[in-house]
């Protein structure tokens, strides 16, 4: 598409967007008495109007039948997490035993490495990329040290080639295969939360697995924002927050994937949990832990109906969107014309104040680009949030914006462009 720097192009856009009308689902935050420019989905998503009334339903239910509410209703919380399943099948592409809803991600995470973190006196080491969000650092420097291993003989860290930003898929195939006797757990992100990189899952499955390790995915900037297929890649296990794309809310509830060839594999070690134990059998209350079949056996406490019934809401709009690959169209446009714009800011200053550090290959990247300020970063981010413009500061210099396709508009985009003009030419 030959793009256009004017308003009326943003808003010719907006006219022919099939989704423009989910927009309405959601509250904006405002700024003196207008719509912001929220472009932070990939931090916190929007609260969508259905919310309140989905979490004030249980809490009816809550008042009404107290602890036979588990039981009794128009949704028994025994069973309520049913409803979340389905959807988050599709939106992670699995089968619906593959998928549970429960804690936090970081907990999910220890839980799940577990389970497939089993390292060996020969296979001990995890590969993962460098730069990974802290959760997921900290998360593997303790279970390695559990283990009783060194940190920096234990984790092997694959970082971009010097003066590249982003990692190249060849250069992860080959540090998969050159440490193969010795990798026990192939750990990434699916998208780089910093650089807003698509990993390549498949292969990085794939080269795992011909190592002889377990592959994992934390799919926390992924998941709710490109199309998935993790049954069909064959990860071994993946855990996913759902308060960004998916609007669940500060917080808000987690869910993990553990692919149904492991279902039945009783090598497997487990935390176990009473939430865990075969359904049928859960109110016997009887010694020995028997889990519930599926991904379901990797739950350990009673699910938080109040949290689940948020991200219900939010999984409802998108079903009403249709699928993660229909959205993923009109969020590579959105990302595109900002992509466009940016450079014509850089155009108009005669220089590259902005450089954008997310691939440029528009199969490599999600609802997000990254932009190296060449000065004044925080000035500038300051500026734009003044005028109503939320975006996500990272230090020392980068700026990310993430329009994303259920809420946000090609206006929105054009006007965040039409401010980061204005924020240079303000601090300078």
């Amino acid at each position: 598409m030959n793009f256009e720097n004017s308003l009326s192009f943003a808003q010719s856009l907006d006219a022919s967007d099939q989704f423009r009308n989910l927009r309405e689902e959601f509250y904006i935050p405002q700024h003196k008495g207008n719509d912001a420019i929220y472009l932070c989905g990939n931090s916190l998503g929007l609260q969508p109007k259905s919310t309140e009334t989905i979490i004030m339903s249980q809490l009816a239910a809550w008042r009404n039948l107290g602890v036979e509410g588990w039981f009794e209703g128009d949704e028994p919380w025994l069973q309520y997490h049913k409803k979340l399943i389905g959807p988050l099948a599709k939106i992670v592409g699995a089968q619906a035993h593959e998928i549970a809803v429960m804690n936090s991600l970081t907990v999910n995470l220890h839980l799940l490495m577990v389970s497939f973190y089993k390292p060996t006196s020969k296979k001990y080491k995890i590969l993962m990329e460098a730069g990974a969000f802290p959760s997921d650092q900290y998360a593997v420097e303790s279970q390695v040290k559990f283990h009783g291993f060194e940190l920096a003989d234990a984790i092997i860290e694959i970082a971009p080639r010097e003066g590249e930003y982003t990692l190249r898929i060849e250069d992860i195939i080959v540090q998969i295969n050159a440490n193969a006797d010795e990798v026990a757990l192939v750990l990434f992100a699916g998208i780089n939360y910093y650089t807003g990189q698509i990993f390549d899952m498949k292969a990085i499955t794939a080269a795992g697995h011909q190592a002889g390790a377990y592959v994992g995915f934390d799919l926390a900037h992924a998941a709710g924002n490109v199309p998935l297929s993790l049954h069909e890649w064959g990860a071994d296990f993946a855990c996913w927050c759902s308060y960004k794309y998916m609007n669940s809310g500060p917080g808000g509830i987690s869910g993990i994937f553990v692919h149904e060839k492991h279902h039945h594999d009783t090598s497997l070690d487990r935390f176990a949990g009473w939430w865990g134990y075969k359904l049928k059998d859960r109110f016997k209350m009887t010694p020995g832990f028997q889990p519930e079949a599926g991904a379901e056996g990797w739950q350990v406490s009673t699910s938080p109906i109040l949290l689940m019934a948020s991200l219900n809401a939010s999984l409802q709009i998108f079903e009403k969107a249709g699928s993660v690959t229909a959205l993923n169209k009109k969020s590579i446009l959105l990302t595109a014309y900002l992509e466009y714009l940016i450079k014509q800011v850089n155009k108009q200053l005669n220089y590259e104040h902005f450089k954008i550090i997310t691939p440029a290959n528009q199969q490599e990247r999600g609802s997000q680009l990254s932009l190296i300020c060449k000065s004044d970063g925080k000035a500038i981010f300051d500026y734009l949030v003044s005028n109503g413009v939320i975006g996500d500061w990272r230090e020392p210099d980068v700026i990310r914006l993430s329009p994303v396709p259920l809420y946000n508009s090609f206006e929105d985009v054009y006007q965040a462009a039409k401010y980061l003009l204005e924020a240079v030419k303000h601090v300078q």
